[in-house]
Parts: structure tokens; C-alpha cells; sequence
């Protein structure tokens, strides 16, 4: 390994995160680009990503059998109530 090797392993693993790929639940997936950025909509953003990837495992543990298709239901019924009073809490109902 030489040195500018060394550098660039150093640049692709900053403090604080991990450099095996993870990354921090609070850490948005996706960038947002929407029109009318604001603080409010960059949060109400990373909770839908929750919920889409919440989703997704919840359908996989249906699908696995290891819950049944009403616990899904429920489950997903629930995070979306989160979902929507986080929507409503975040974002003017009157934005584009």
C-alpha cells in the first residue's frame, strides 16, 4: 500500500461513520430536491424514507410467514398515522 493509497482510505472513512457502508439512521438515503426547501421538509423527507423502508420490511416478514397478514396490516396502518402527523406537523398543508 502506498501513501496516497493511505490518503484516500483516510478520505473515504470520516469520524463518526462507520467505513463498512453503514450508515446513521438520521441520515437522509436519498437527497431531496424538491421545490421550496426548507428544514421542515428535509425532516418530513427522511420520515418517508422511514416509512417506505419500514414498509418494506414489514411486507418481508409477512411474506416470510414469520407475521401474518393482519399484523402487517396493523403495522403498516400504524406508521402510516406516524407518517401522517408528521406530515402535518411539518408541513403547511397549503405549499405546493
Amino acid at each position: 500500500m502506498t501513501l496516497g493509497d493511505e490518503r484516500s482510505d483516510l478520505a473515504r472513512s470520516s469520524p463518526g461513520r462507520p467505513s463498512d457502508g453503514t450508515r446513521s439512521p438520521m441520515e437522509a438515503h436519498g437527497g431531496y430536491r424538491g421545490l421550496g426547501w426548507s428544514p421542515e421538509r428535509l425532516v418530513f423527507h427522511q420520515n418517508l424514507e422511514s416509512f417506505a423502508e419500514r414498509v418494506g420490511l414489514i411486507v418481508g416478514l409477512q411474506g416470510n410467514g414469520k407475521i401474518s397478514q393482519e399484523q402487517a396490516y396493523a403495522e403498516i396502518r400504524e406508521i402510516w398515522k406516524e407518517l401522517r402527523y408528521s406530515k402535518d406537523a411539518l408541513l403547511d398543508t397549503k405549499d405546493p
